[in-house]
């Protein structure tokens, strides 16, 4: 008899339940029925199954019947639902690729506009370019004719002292011979004078050969120069003049004639001996070919007429100072010229082209310095004074010759001071001095030293047109008393006058001036020395070369 195990077949029937439940298809679900239910109950009725067993298959079952059923897609309609992405890629990929071409076209748009500005820009630019290059080249040519003119006006000094180049450039300079480095300059002024007035007819003005009742055209000044730095250390200056006053008539005289030799490499230290201007004066150093009026006032040219002596002084200025004296010629500002910061010596005191005739000596000593203000203009300062013994000559006054008080010379010495506005564009010059020198006395009889005092002040104006051409209106008034010393018996000149004048320069080789004169002076010329009215109109051209 065959006996059933019920443990055994227990786990047949649940092994056999979970091979159909694993075998069958995940599409095909298991649904939970009520036979299943029963075939369970059976199964734990007989012992096959516990308890425990049972709840686990019925609620397995029941779990497997609570999921959705899979729901059955006609082929068609899954067709449509496989398609349908992938037209709205399509789509999609559509509208961006026109939205790619918009913007392509926007962008080709901005490009071209783009471009377009930049051409127009680019054409701007090319002509701005052109422009500035054109401007440039211009300045180019000027910065290159000025550079040309500044290095030679760097080679060329004011023409009263040595350059102040270094060492090393001078020396280049002067590689070839030195008679190669020597320039010849100089100008001419033809003058005419009209006296006015019947008491003007013995006007008579001391410095000036042609401010007189009988002379008319003449050249008053016609000053040849050759100057140079020979060596390094030795600068060679000689003027003639033509039309200067030898023996009351016109020939060719000597002017300066002068060395400076230089004691150091920077040539702040320097010896000048031979015939030269005294360092006396700002009025009497500053050249005729720069002074506006049309003579040196008398107050200061009395002290050395004709403004030269043979003797020999030590002068000093730094470097940087020479060049401002020299710079203050070469800028049109009608400055004096280098004749150092500190200038002392000693000269003959007789005057120009004179010999000496007492064996006394003049001593000189002047500090000047030309100060620059923050607003680039210049004033310059001095001080001045000489001492010595002068001794006049003597003539017969109606028959009777005066006397010297003192056969050795009379003393003779002054002090002076001086203040320049440079004409930037006014200017104003003023100078006085004050001291003792050789005076005829009232009765004519006798010759002594007396107190003397005297100046000027003048105020310019420099205007500089558009073309370069300058036109320079002054006035000047002018004032002295004391001894003429350097004319036969040294008469008592009394000078009070007032000139308006005008100076026009419409090329730099050529400048006209105009000057009218009023006041009264000494008619120092002949006894009784009467005073005379001062009324007289010139006129000067100027040719500089």
């Amino acid at each position: 008899m065959l006996r059933i195990n019920p443990t055994r077949t227990h786990w047949r029937l649940l092994s056999l339940f979970t091979a159909v439940t694993v075998a069958l298809s995940p599409s095909m679900p298991l649904l939970a029925t009520p036979a299943m239910e029963q075939l369970f109950g059976i199964l734990k009725a007989k012992g096959s199954l516990t308890q425990a067993e049972y709840d686990l298959l019925v609620a397995a079952m029941k779990a497997e019947e609570q999921k959705p059923a899979p729901v059955s897609v006609p082929a068609a309609a899954a067709t449509v639902t496989t398609l349908t992405p992938s037209a709205n890629v399509e789509q999609r990929l559509v509208a961006q690729d026109a939205r790619i071409k918009e913007l392509e076209a926007a962008l080709n748009g901005t490009q071209s506009k783009v471009q377009q500005i930049a051409a127009t820009q680019d054409t701007a630019l090319e002509k701005k370019i052109e422009a500035q290059a054109s401007k440039v080249e211009n300045l180019e040519n000027v910065l290159m004719g000025t550079k040309g003119q500044v290095e030679e006006l760097s080679k060329i000094s004011d023409n009263t002292s040595p350059s102040t180049m270094s060492k090393a450039d001078l020396e280049d300079l002067l590689a070839d011979k030195w008679y190669e480095r020597m320039k010849l300059r100089g100008y001419m002024q033809l003058r005419g004078t009209a006296v006015m007035g019947d008491e003007s007819e013995d006007l008579n003005v001391p410095n000036d050969s042609i401010a007189n009742d009988l002379a008319t055209f003449g050249i008053r000044r016609g000053r040849l120069i050759y100057s140079g730095d020979a060596t390094n250390h030795l600068y060679l200056y000689l003027q003639a003049d033509y039309f200067g006053s030898v023996n009351g008539g016109t020939g060719l005289q000597a002017r300066d004639y002068y060395a400076d030799i230089s004691l150091d490499p920077a040539r702040e230290w320097r010896v000048r001996l031979g015939q030269s201007k005294v360092p006396y004066g700002w009025s009497n150093l500053q050249s005729s070919q720069n002074r506006l009026a049309i003579e040196r006032p008398d107050a200061l040219n009395g002290a050395v007429e004709g403004e030269r002596d043979i003797g020999a002084y030590l002068m000093w200025a730094p470097y940087e100072i020479r060049n401002r004296f020299k710079d203050l010629v070469k800028m049109g500002l009608r400055g004096s010229g280098d004749y150092g910061l500190l200038a002392i010596g000693a000269y003959s005191g007789n005057g120009l082209n004179r010999a000496d005739n007492n064996g006394q000596t003049h001593y000189v000593a002047r500090v000047s310095y030309p100060f620059e203000l923050d607003n680039g203009q210049f004033i310059e300062l001095g001080l001045q004074g000489y001492t010595g013994r002068f001794l006049p000559g003597t003539s017969s006054i109606n028959g009777v010759k005066p006397i010297v008080d003192d056969v050795k010379g009379l003393r003779d010495e002054r002090v002076g001071v001086t203040a320049i506005l440079y004409p930037q564009p006014f200017g104003i010059e003023a100078e006085w001095n004050w001291g003792r020198g050789p005076v005829l006395s009232k009765d004519m009889s006798m010759i002594t030293s007396e107190s003397l005092s005297g100046g000027y002040i003048q105020a310019s104006y420099r205007h500089i047109f558009d073309n370069q051409h300058e036109i320079i209106p002054f006035v000047r008034w002018q004032h002295f008393n004391g001894g003429r010393k350097f004319t036969d018996n040294a008469p008592r000149n009394e000078v009070d006058e007032l000139a308006v004048g005008l100076r026009y320069i419409p090329y730099p080789e050529l400048e006209m001036s105009l000057m009218y004169s009023h006041g009264d002076r000494t008619n120092t010329r002949s006894a009784p020395f009467d005073q005379v009215k001062s009324r007289y109109l010139s006129i000067q051209a100027q040719i500089n070369f």
